[in-house]
This record gives C-alpha cells, sequence and structure tokens, in this order.
C-alpha cells in the first residue's frame, strides 16, 4: 500500500453495512469498536494474496493479560498466524491471538506469522453502523493536520 493511501482521510459511506454476525462467529470487542473476527478470517483466507503473511516480533504485541484463560493459552498452538489491525496511521494492534501471543512471549519466542490488515481492509468487519462511524471519526482525528 503506498503512503498516501496510508493517510487517507475516510469519509463515511452511507451504504456501509455492518458486518453480520452468526451464532458461534467470534467476536473482538475493543470499546465501541466491535469486529466479527470469524467473518475477517474467512476473507483472508479467500484474499490471502493481497494479504501477506508477515513477521512480527512477539515483544511488540505481548502484554501480560490478566483476564485470559490460563487453560486456553497451554492449548494454543502458536504456529497458527495472528491478526494485527491498523487502528491509526502505521499503529496496529493485535485483534485475534491473544493467547497465542501470550505464550509465545512466555515461551520466549522473538517472533511469529502475522495477517496485517490495513484499516480500509478490517472496517468492513465492524458488526455496528455506530461503531463503524465513531471508527471513522476516530481514524480522521489521529491524522496529522
Amino acid at each position: 500500500m503506498s503512503v498516501d493511501a496510508m493517510v487517507k482521510k475516510f469519509s463515511i459511506d452511507k451504504n456501509f453495512t455492518p458486518c453480520p454476525v452468526d451464532d458461534g462467529d467470534e467476536l473482538y470487542p475493543n470499546g465501541i469498536f466491535e469486529f466479527n473476527i470469524t467473518k475477517m478470517f474467512e476473507y483472508i483466507q479467500k484474499n490471502f494474496a493481497n494479504i501477506p503473511l508477515e513477521t512480527v516480533e512477539v515483544e511488540d504485541f505481548f502484554k501480560d493479560f490478566s483476564s485470559l484463560d490460563e487453560s486456553h493459552v497451554d492449548n494454543v498452538d502458536i504456529s497458527w498466524p495472528v491478526i494485527i489491525a491498523e487502528i491509526s496511521t502505521g499503529r496496529y494492534n493485535l485483534i485475534d491471538g491473544n493467547h497465542r501471543m501470550q505464550k509465545a512471549g512466555r515461551m520466549g519466542v522473538k517472533s511469529m506469522s502475522a495477517y496485517k490488515l490495513n484499516a480500509e481492509q478490517h472496517m468492513k468487519f465492524l458488526i455496528t453502523r455506530k461503531g463503524y462511524e465513531a471508527y471513522i471519526e476516530y481514524w480522521n482525528s489521529k491524522l496529522k493536520q
């Protein structure tokens, strides 16, 4: 993606349709922003040529989470890629794979594979219009004037 695309100011799309949520879909809530991880992963699988796997440093995303299910941490497979999403220009957050990242950090693993989604790619997985509009406002507020 070009530098110009990375600093793009977004306008609210009147035709935006929130991502549907089916029973059993995994969701990632981050305040008002709630993403459908199941649908995002399906999109990645269908479009993986446009979303290459990258290597990320575990220390950039490893945090000591007190709310993680410890029994789940023990059972995760850290060879599965995590998903990071651009939340402001050039800044990415881990939105899928917290248990895997936690386990990797505890094991001393230095890097992991990750799908790196830009804002345009992951915005379509917001599950509410209110969250979408708030995200557009948040994104635009982070751009240098």
